[in-house]
């Protein structure tokens, strides 16, 4: 469990079969405590956790990322929260499903993608510092400093995919929070838009 940003910090799951880490983030925003597309956590990282405080919300971004949300669940007693447009495709049981544009807990804003690999997918954009965009399998940290989409198989179309992955553009923020790879912290709007341009 590391600090990548003010109130925000991240642990990683390395997968052997995707040789990706895969990220899940701690958010502490206004009030709440909030987790986002938690993949396993260690015994040492969930005292850190625990130590915080309550566990109010865990939130995932695509109906492939459930990862370990019962158990989180279950430890933390916390509500779930699921993209609307996944939920039916989805083992979880959620305690809301969000929407496009919705404004959820903390101040984390809804951004639906278009014709990603899931009909579901969604960013969250957070207006703290100088923007904060999240993803799940929209985009990859990978190479590090970099953003790539997933194989081209994994979309009907992976030129609409591009073309919804443009309505990021339209947000500004800095930092950009991957659920796989590497995450960039920093001048991330630019790099994002670069990797449009060449997709």
């Amino acid at each position: 469990m590391k600090q990548v940003l003010p109130r925000i910090w991240q642990w990683s799951w390395f997968s052997p079969e995707k040789q990706l880490d895969f990220n899940g983030h701690l958010l502490a925003v206004g009030e709440h405590r909030i987790l986002i597309d938690p993949p396993p956590m260690n015994s040492t990282d969930r005292a850190q956790v625990r130590q915080g405080g309550q566990i109010d919300y865990i939130i995932i971004t695509n109906r492939d990322h459930e990862r370990e949300v019962e158990t989180l669940r279950n430890d933390f007693q916390c509500q779930v929260f699921l993209p609307e447009l996944d939920a039916k495709e989805m083992s979880i049981q959620p305690t809301k499903t969000y929407t496009d544009g919705e404004l959820l807990p903390g101040g984390i804003w809804v951004v639906h993608l278009a014709d990603q690999k899931s009909l579901g997918e969604c960013a969250l954009f957070l207006q703290q510092g100088k923007g904060i965009v999240i993803v799940g399998d929209a985009l990859i940290g990978k190479p590090p400093g970099a953003v790539s989409l997933l194989p081209p198989e994994k979309y009907a179309d992976i030129s609409k995919a591009r073309e919804g992955l443009q309505r990021l553009l339209k947000y500004n923020f800095d930092s950009l929070l991957v659920g796989d790879g590497v995450s960039i912290l920093t001048g991330a709007k630019a790099v994002v838009e670069d990797a449009l341009q060449k997709i």
